[in-house]
């Protein structure tokens, strides 16, 4: 009888344990789109948030928008550089297939694949990149014709200002890009190498075959150890690599220098915070992930609110978060609501 009273009180003691570390995670909705599939979010340091919407279909109504305090969007940095339609002249000064927005000290790093519909690149991928203190576009890096491919989807990016230096993944044919902000001049690195390409050609979400094969895609600098983390969507493997080696080093130097980190979940965003904490999507498990310092692997949290995690930015003790919905968004997405919320991470 003792022991089965003790039992009882050790899972209703475990219960209200976890019970209590679940009450501890906040989660806060931010902004909702119906029948617009946002992928990227980024918030300023001065806490403006930013979302980008990639052409992945007709009817994109803004590439880039922000977002006022109540999640309203509005056209960044105004309706003409988001007035580009399928068909029309390509232009450096309209946005054509945004897939993310990184918003760094006081400039927005607008990533445009320049491969509308995946029906391949049209014009040479680039960054634009917008003063935030005017609004007013202050440069343009267009990628060197040697640094992607006709099928190339330039992905994401992260930008190591110390070494002025921004990392780019490409998801279309495997590959990292760096591009020296100082000369514009950019190179490719661990092109179709084992790390930057996929692992699978599909994932299981709620017991449904998501057949697709992406390669690198999820990038996250750590600045302290000078290393960049990377991870092709379809594999379940984390990869890095110091980043001397792909500012300085030769192709062969690079592919010597990769470090295989961890076996993870399917991730799509990742990103490291200031302590060396490193978050990761699981698309298959609507759960968003962490690996410590110590290289112990996390959940953060696991729910309905997940729901493919697509990119990541923090501020402010919270963990901005998009959920796109890849899995699901075939055909007409027009009654598809599309979310942004925020994850509190820090006390």
């Amino acid at each position: 009888m003792k022991n089965i009273i003790f039992a009882l009180t050790t899972i209703f003691l475990l219960g209200c344990q976890n019970k209590k570390e679940e009450e501890k995670v906040i989660i806060e909705p931010v902004a909702t789109f119906t029948g617009q599939q946002v992928t990227g979010v980024t918030v300023s340091t001065m806490g403006r948030v930013f979302a980008n919407f990639p052409r992945w279909r007709k009817g994109v109504a803004n590439s880039v928008v922000t977002l006022n305090k109540n999640g309203e969007p509005s056209p960044y940095p105004d309706t003409t550089w988001n007035s580009w339609e399928v068909g029309q002249e390509v232009k450096d000064s309209v946005f054509i297939g945004v897939q993310s927005v990184i918003a760094h000290e006081n400039s927005l790093y607008v990533l445009d694949t320049r491969n509308p519909l995946f029906k391949g690149v049209v014009d040479a991928p680039r960054l634009f990149v917008f003063d935030l203190t005017t609004n007013a576009l202050s440069n343009i890096f267009t990628l060197d014709s040697t640094t992607y491919y006709p099928n190339s989807y330039i992905n994401d990016l992260r930008v190591d200002a110390p070494n002025h230096t921004i990392y780019m993944t490409d998801s279309g044919k495997g590959g990292l890009v760096i591009l020296d902000t100082q000369t514009g001049t950019s190179r490719r690195m661990l092109d179709d190498h084992v790390s930057t390409t996929a692992e699978t050609d599909h994932l299981t979400i709620d017991n449904k075959r998501w057949e697709n094969t992406v390669h690198s895609d999820g990038i996250a600098l750590d600045l302290q150890n000078n290393l960049l983390y990377y991870h092709s969507l379809t594999g379940y493997t984390l990869y890095a690599i110091p980043t001397n080696i792909l500012r300085n080093g030769t192709n062969d130097e690079a592919i010597a220098a990769v470090r295989t980190i961890a076996k993870t979940s399917a991730p799509d965003g990742m990103i490291m915070d200031s302590y060396g904490t490193l978050y990761y999507g699981d698309l298959e498990h609507h759960k968003i992930n962490y690996l410590d310092k110590e290289g112990t692997q996390h959940t953060l949290h696991q729910g309905d609110q997940i729901n493919w995690p697509d990119t990541f930015s923090i501020y402010d003790g919270y963990l901005y978060y998009t959920n796109s919905r890849i899995h699901e968004a075939q055909g007409d997405i027009a009654s598809l609501e599309f979310s942004i919320y925020k994850i509190q991470i820090e006390k």
